[in-house]
């Protein structure tokens, strides 16, 4: 993702009263919760992994004089049997003044977990209920679906090394602005598999595709002769524009939730010409507009263009 913003530390906070940054990491074990909390450190966040939730109100009160920038997890191993009470301790988080606040829900798929577990050979946490692993993992993801769908991010680190996950916790954070959504506009190739981290997903494989013009098929979306070619068909631009206009109908309702990051994604066969010229004219168009935007084209990144 392109676009960093500064530091946190460096701007005011969404809450004018608000002297404390709070992150809350919670996910399935093994997509890689430990990463993002050391990234946090690194950042100079207080960071406590496996802290039982019931303790958490006592330390969101002592945070504005104490931690003016702490990281807490919320996982299988600590989060509260009764739903309700996690309800309850989000919306004192959502009503205290004086914290700006953010819950990031890391997740892989379940072959890439499984996989995780045999290669590291570590006994996921569930197993001690006499579960095999992939009994574990489908409990795992029911118990947490509450925290899931508090959830401002997402982050699926399937085909994430730890490195790139560590670069894209890092942005988010430097990146994540007052009062207002970041919308992350990506493209993507469907034969790599759909973005699993997206809020939306559209597919753009029913649009005329310039691969099939010998000349164009090493090039780009970005570049000025797949733009030209695209330029040629009306239904493209219509659809860019249908796609602009549903976005904005329901973008201040988007904001008006408290979710601090929107994920657009835009898929094509391959991911190198529709849905990158998509995904870059819908970046470009909110860029415009004043919005926090970031873009980011996952097959070119492959393809290291």
């Amino acid at each position: 993702m392109n676009d960093c913003k500064p530091c946190l530390r460096e701007r005011q906070h969404p809450h004018p009263d608000a002297t404390s940054q709070l992150v809350i990491i919670s996910g399935r074990s093994g997509s890689g919760k430990s990463v993002a909390l050391h990234v946090l450190e690194d950042l100079g966040y207080y960071c406590i992994d496996n802290l039982p939730v019931m303790f958490l109100p006592e330390l969101i009160s002592m945070a504005p004089e104490r931690f003016p920038k702490l990281a807490v997890s919320i996982d299988i191993r600590n989060r509260p049997a009764d739903s309700a009470d996690l309800q309850d301790i989000y919306r004192k988080i959502q009503d205290n003044s004086r914290l700006d606040s953010v819950i990031i829900y890391i997740d892989a798929e379940d072959q890439v977990l499984i996989k995780r577990y045999l290669e590291t050979r570590r006994l996921h946490p569930l197993s001690r209920q006499q579960l095999s692993l992939d009994e574990a993992i489908i409990l795992e993801t029911r118990l947490l679906s509450d925290i899931a769908a508090l959830a401002d991010l997402r982050i699926d680190t399937s085909s994430l090394s730890i490195h790139d996950l560590a670069s894209q916790v890092t942005t988010l954070i430097l990146g994540k602005p007052q009062k207002e959504l970041v919308m992350v506009f990506e493209s993507f190739g469907f034969k790599n598999g759909i973005a699993k981290d997206a809020d939306f997903v559209f597919d753009a494989r029913f649009l005329p595709n310039p691969f099939w013009e010998k000349e164009l098929r090493s090039l780009t979306g970005l570049d000025a002769e797949v733009i030209g070619f695209f330029k040629r068909y009306p239904e493209v631009d219509h659809y860019v524009r249908q796609l602009d206009d549903l976005l904005m109908t329901w973008i201040e309702s988007i904001e008006k939730s408290n979710r601090s990051y929107l994920t657009v994604a835009v898929g094509c066969t391959g991911g190198c010409h529709r849905s990158v010229y998509i995904a870059q004219s819908l970046f470009e168009a909110f860029r415009q507009r004043g919005f926090q935007a970031k873009i980011r084209h996952r097959a070119l990144e492959r393809k290291n263009i």
